[in-house]
């Protein structure tokens, strides 16, 4: 089954968090915050302004985001935990810098 977000909203994938501390212990489900971060799987086409022009997003499908702790709708799509939210609730958009880029 595919999906197509409407209007200004998106489809994102939380990216799970480290099962591991720095110290190298490990951390229980049950005492694990939900990630903020997460990966664009669809967008929307955009909203329309007061003119009735569409306005394009701009995030876009396989972008890496933050966004706030209790944004957004959990729904579960083909057996996949995901979030519907609007482009209003993204905090910002995470870049790869060359460094990053080369390491991997």
């Amino acid at each position: 089954m595919t999906f197509r977000p409407l209007h200004d909203r998106i489809l994102v994938r939380r990216v799970e968090a480290d099962e591991k501390t720095a110290g190298g212990i490990i951390i229980p489900d049950n005492a694990k915050e939900k990630p903020m971060e997460g990966e664009v799987i669809a967008v929307g086409p955009g909203a329309r302004d007061e003119t009735g022009q569409l306005q394009p997003l701009d995030v876009a499908a396989g972008d890496r985001i933050l966004f706030g702790k209790w944004s957004g709708t959990e729904i579960r799509l083909n057996g996949e935990d995901l979030l519907i939210m609007k482009e209003t609730d993204v905090l910002g958009v995470i870049e790869a810098t060359e460094a990053m880029k080369k390491a991997a």
